[in-house]
């Protein structure tokens, strides 16, 4: 599938846009509901509480996601979560309306809410090879035009729902997510066709298959360890920016905006590259193995004593060589999963995931109290130099794999 059939394709464009839509929602969300918990009880524990309570209801869910997106399909999965996460979300809302909104109610709310993301994460994971088939090709310059769409949205969904709730307040501002989980649900349901439960086979039954097959794949079980590794690290920076900012530059929160940008910016000129020239020309695993060192390299400036021009260059490129190597990765990741266990360990490396985030905030906050910021980005810049040249290392060495058969014969 070229260029313009992918643009073309109306599935693909009706999940494109409930994707952009539904997200953007989830982006106001992230910055809404921890504002309305605080703002509405005047209490920093219990805004915390209730954000823990959303992703502890994503972790404790993500292995049997992959149960039900394997026995419903991809497509019904995600119109199942829509539809109950709209009249949840707007549940907040109303009960806070009405007087009956309490803490318990709201992590319950909370719980729920990330139950509800597992689902339908790992589905919209697994929904691209039933639209377009398995090509690598294919699905990497799909996954280059998703993750840029995305990541504009992960840009703006924040500041339009600061500007949202000062003009409405956080209460509407739920209102509005829960209207994008609708808007999406009519268009996976109106424009992108029916699937099917994928079939087990005698290997993929049991809630642990999709794990037992991550430890015996030859690529993913090195990946896997190491982007969780990579991912915590980056978890670590984006905690020390805003103390970074207050060293070095005065409290000057219009510096830590444009940190916190400069990766998203960088990223989605990115996937601009990747999906414009780069897919089409060089295979993925070598694309990958080429951009990922480049992304771990320009972070050593972070920890020099320079300024924030420099700072926010060194971020910019880094996020550059991410954009590029992402859609390879996740097409990768993808399709080295096959079919008949696909759902199921697609939610086991999420649940991985899910579990090793929080390792970073974890070790970053308290080196950030007692030391500063010097030894988290220094340690940032080394996990991160470490992890990537090992997705490199490992990356040309499947494809060294690929090619011995060939080769043989030649």
């Amino acid at each position: 599938m070229r260029r313009g059939e992918i643009l073309r394709h109306r599935p693909l464009r009706a999940l494109l846009a409930a994707e952009v839509i539904s997200t953007t929602g989830a982006q106001m969300t992230w910055l809404a509901l921890p504002w309305f918990v605080l703002t509405t009880t005047g209490s920093p524990a219990r805004m915390t509480v209730v954000m823990i309570a959303e992703l502890a209801g994503f972790a404790v869910s993500g292995l049997p996601a992959g149960t039900l997106v394997q026995r419903l399909g991809a497509r019904r999965s995600m119109l199942g979560a829509d539809a109950v996460r709209a009249p949840l979300m707007m549940l907040v809302p109303v009960l806070h309306w009405t007087g009956h909104l309490s803490l318990a109610a709201l992590v319950v709310l909370a719980l729920l809410l990330g139950v509800l993301g597992a689902p339908y994460f790992t589905a919209q994971k697994v929904i691209l090879p039933e639209l377009i088939g398995e090509d690598e090709q294919t699905m990497s310059q799909a996954n280059a035009l998703f993750q840029g769409a995305i990541r504009a949205t992960m840009l703006l969904g924040p500041p339009i729902g600061g500007v949202l709730i000062g003009l409405m307040g956080a209460a509407n501002v739920l209102v509005v997510d829960a209207a994008t989980y609708v808007v999406s649900f009519l268009l996976v349901v109106l424009f992108v066709p029916a699937g099917h439960a994928t079939p087990e086979a005698d290997d993929s039954r049991g809630i642990l298959a999709g794990l037992r097959f991550l430890v015996h794949e030859p690529l993913l079980r090195i990946w896997i360890p190491l982007f969780v590794a990579g991912d915590a690290a980056w978890q670590a920076f984006f905690a020390a920016v805003p103390v970074l900012v207050v060293e070095r530059f005065g409290a000057d929160a219009k510096i830590a905006g444009a940190l916190f940008a400069a990766f998203g910016a960088g990223a989605l000129s990115g996937n601009i590259l990747s999906f414009r020239f780069l897919s089409q020309r060089v295979d993925g695993l070598r694309l990958i193995a080429l951009s990922v060192p480049f992304q771990a390299a320009p972070l050593w400036v972070l920890p020099l004593d320079v300024g924030a021009a420099a700072l926010f260059v060194a971020v910019l490129v880094s996020g550059v060589a991410n954009g590029v190597c992402n859609p390879s990765i996740h097409s990768i990741w993808t399709l080295r999963m096959p079919a008949a266990i696909r759902p199921k360990a697609m939610a086991a490396s999420t649940t991985i995931w899910g579990l090793g985030l929080p390792l970073g905030l974890v070790v970053a906050g308290p080196v950030l109290s007692a030391f500063g910021t010097g030894p988290v980005l220094v340690g940032f810049a080394a996990v991160q130099s470490v992890c990537m040249l090992g997705v490199a290392a490992a990356s040309l060495s499947a494809r060294g794999r690929m090619q011995q058969p060939a080769l043989a014969m030649d």
